[in-house]
């Protein structure tokens, strides 16, 4: 049986941000005073340390898993994803479901340099795994001809 209230919360913090132990405890309680405000049952309660830009964070991942989770809070939209938001959000709004969003505006500079490092890194990292990968790829043809 589906409560409306029911929510789960979702708090994340980078692994530069946990350098301060604190971040994490003080937005997950940031997030349970503003569920408790709008009187919302918190029956989950999520907290990732981990880069936003990762894309297998196992315990969110496990969230969105959970159909049984109709809302799912966050403090701001970057620590749920700093990509695709929009397209998660219509993903489970096909299933009846969302992510509240308490605060929309965030991205201090800090985070926006650490984002601009992290893509600089994946995309350099990705340029030499497709040239590893194009080897590949040819060997594989090449060794698929010979069958034929």
């Amino acid at each position: 049986k589906q409560i409306n209230n029911a929510v789960a919360i979702y708090a994340r913090v980078s692994s530069s941000e946990n350098k301060n132990k604190n971040n994490l405890a003080r937005q997950r309680e940031r997030l349970e005073n503003y569920c408790a405000a709008k009187g919302y049952k918190v029956v989950k309660v999520v907290e990732e340390i981990g880069s936003g830009l990762n894309d297998h964070r196992k315990k969110l991942e496990s969230l969105l898993m959970d159909e049984s989770i109709k809302k799912i809070v966050v403090e701001h939209s970057d620590r749920f994803s700093r990509f695709g938001m929009n397209y998660i959000s219509k993903l489970l709004q096909m299933q009846g479901r969302e992510v509240e969003v308490i605060n929309e505006q965030s991205n201090d500079r800090d985070d926006l340099m650490q984002d601009f490092v992290s893509i600089v890194t994946s995309f350099c990292a990705r340029l030499y795994g497709q040239r590893r990968n194009k080897k590949r790829t040819e060997k594989i043809i090449e060794e698929l001809s010979k069958e034929d």
